[in-house]
């Protein structure tokens, strides 16, 4: 484990973490003061989840790197990983925030993510002091970028599942708000995040054939490649065999647990499981 000298991961990472937590343990506003109130007006759970989000930017680019060395050193590992993800899928959730908002989505988002950052920091990950092929850094953002689009992907499945089970248990629809998005919009905008995702994971695969020397059949190839079949299999279920609700949201999981466990659990076993340094370009 290795933990940067500088006081500013450290700072941001605490800031980053604290507000998360606020945010996850802030009461939810009454439903009466909410439909009386303009509910474009952000309450004040929202403003500590932007505050986070910014520290955790800040905490993000400073562990990324050796500031201190003399020649600038990149690190990157599974808990890295981790909360640039958070960090994106909270980015997006805020972006449709009007339509989007529900208390148990923006408490777990904020676990996740005050996690994450406190994990990146005990686990900076691997130093890559040189890059070997110029396409390396192009396929380690679009391999994050993916995890991002599978994230988002996963967080409006849960919002279209909850959705659906709000319209179904009218006792339950009668305490928490339900989503304004139409329930046929959520399924849109779930499968275009997965396609989206699909494409990004395509390209990321294809770009790490090309600079991967010696090619190792290791955990990481293997469940890469078999999370962008369950994808394919996924998206071609839902053009041809009009596939939706449950059976498209368990593929998506299934695809999604497999891109987990090829990067960031790969990394995890190595980095702190077995306690031992991943080949350099892994």
């Amino acid at each position: 484990m290795i933990l940067s000298s500088s006081l500013l991961p450290l700072a941001s990472t605490v800031l980053a973490a604290g507000a998360y937590g606020l945010a996850a343990a802030w009461p939810a506003r009454p439903a009466l003061e909410s439909e009386a109130s303009d509910s474009h007006r952000p309450d004040q759970a929202w403003w500590l989840l932007a505050f986070g989000w910014l520290a955790h930017a800040v905490a993000i680019i400073s562990e990324a790197f050796d500031w201190s060395a003399p020649v600038l050193v990149a690190r990157f590992g599974f808990a890295p990983a981790l909360s640039v993800t958070s960090w994106l899928v909270l980015a997006i959730y805020a972006w449709e925030r009007l339509q989007l908002d529900s208390q148990t989505i923006r408490r777990s988002l904020a676990v996740l993510a005050a996690t994450a950052v406190a994990l990146a920091f005990l686990y900076p990950g691997q130093e890559h002091p040189s890059i070997e092929h110029g396409l390396a850094p192009l396929h380690w953002v679009l391999g994050i970028a993916s995890y991002g689009l599978f994230g988002a992907a996963l967080l409006h499945a849960m919002m279209w599942r909850l959705a659906e089970r709000r319209l179904r248990d009218k006792t339950l629809g009668t305490v928490r708000r339900a989503p304004s998005i139409p329930l046929l919009k959520l399924e849109s905008l779930t499968l275009r995040f997965v396609l989206a995702g699909f494409v990004v994971l395509t390209l990321t695969l294809i770009l790490g054939t090309l600079f991967a020397d010696p090619w190792r059949w290791d955990h990481k190839t293997l469940f890469s490649i078999m999370s962008w079949s369950v994808f394919a299999v996924l998206l071609a279920g839902r053009y041809w065999l009009g596939w939706r609700g449950k059976t498209a949201i368990g593929w998506l999981y299934a695809g999604s647990a497999l891109l987990l466990l090829a990067y960031v659990g790969s990394r995890f076993v190595l980095e702190v499981l077995l306690n031992r340094q991943p080949p350099a370009g892994f």
